[in-house]
């Protein structure tokens, strides 16, 4: 099982963001409905939905914001994207972390370029880039989303990409997808066909299945306080 090698191996990833968790200078944001603080915000409008992010930041002394992974979320109301199914999309499949643009963003380890895009629906990933990674012979997949236009030049399928190897940069938005500057970083056992993209939230439905093929990213991360 992927999450066992990612258990076994924790302690050789490189780090994903810049950010010492140690330091403990960080705070879980909650985008769920328990958060009633999201019924005054005009999450639809970007600058006031990063207002509000970096906000709540400033105003616990942290650097960075962090959360997400299987979390039942109401702010995919903002989008038309994720209310395409019968049943609208809310669990989000992988971690946010919440800093501002130009963040630089690092490969936790070896691998390849397996695919890129710029997917640029109003509340999608923006530039998007999926590398391919083997550990112990098991493939998987690692996605980061809501990136700078930039951090796609010079890009191509195949590309090997070293450990802690620089790969991107936080977009600021309308280019990132329009969300305030945040990384959503995914891991994926399958692809399920897919290149440059792959869903980021599902339906209650849909929920033991994807978090099957999506095991938690803070296997990688090791965000205190984070792990399911």
């Amino acid at each position: 099982m992927i999450t066992e090698l990612l258990k076994k191996h924790q302690a050789s990833f490189a780090s994903v963001v810049p950010f010492d968790w140690a330091k403990n200078d960080f705070l879980h944001l909650d985008f769920t409905q328990q958060n009633t603080e999201l019924e005054q915000v005009e999450l639809q409008n970007s600058q006031l939905f990063s207002d509000y992010v970096f906000g709540k930041l400033l105003a616990a002394h942290a650097s960075v914001g962090v959360g997400g992974y299987n979390e039942h979320r109401t702010i995919y109301r903002r989008s038309a994207h994720f209310q395409q199914t019968e049943e609208p999309r809310c669990i989000h499949l992988g971690v946010d972390i919440w800093a501002g643009a130009g963040t630089p963003v690092f490969s936790p380890l070896a691998g390849r370029v397996h695919s890129f895009a710029n997917n640029a629906n109003f509340g999608d990933y923006g530039p998007t880039i999926i590398l391919e990674h083997r550990l112990e012979n098991q493939l998987f997949y690692s996605l980061y989303g809501h990136l700078s236009a930039e951090s796609l030049e010079g890009l191509y399928e195949g590309k090997p990409i070293e450990k802690g190897q620089l790969i991107a940069t936080f977009g600021q938005f309308p280019i990132n997808g329009d969300w305030p500057p945040h990384l959503h970083f995914q891991l994926m056992t399958d692809l399920l066909g897919l290149k440059g993209d792959f869903p980021g939230v599902c339906t209650l439905r849909e929920r033991a299945h994807f978090l099957q093929l999506c095991p938690d990213p803070n296997l990688i991360l090791g965000i205190p306080g984070l792990f399911q």
